[in-house]
């Protein structure tokens, strides 16, 4: 799992079977200060993030097949949880 940043939409006129109807996200993956940390990555969104809201990211890929319904599909991320707030250093 990943703190992230929702940077934006992703918008695609072809794309594999099993993403469809799914909102696709950019997420920069951030430290506790709020510092990009590594590349942005593709997630799918189960939540309904808003732009620059936290999120936790999961790349369990086998979970995020799951939630497609695709054992073949090509998607590994996928929005878990949405971050109202933090409590202490380092603990979300």
């Amino acid at each position: 799992m990943i703190l992230a940043r929702i940077e934006g939409n992703v918008v695609s006129t072809v794309k594999h079977p099993s993403l469809h109807g799914w909102r696709m996200l950019i997420c920069q993956p951030i430290t506790n200060e709020g510092v990009p940390s590594t590349a942005p990555v593709i997630a799918i969104d189960t939540y309904g993030a808003s732009l620059h809201q936290r999120v936790i990211v999961s790349t369990d890929g086998s979970a995020a097949r799951a939630a497609v319904k695709d054992p073949r599909s090509p998607i590994r991320n996928m929005v878990i949880a949405l971050v109202d707030e933090e409590h202490g250093a380092g603990n979300i």
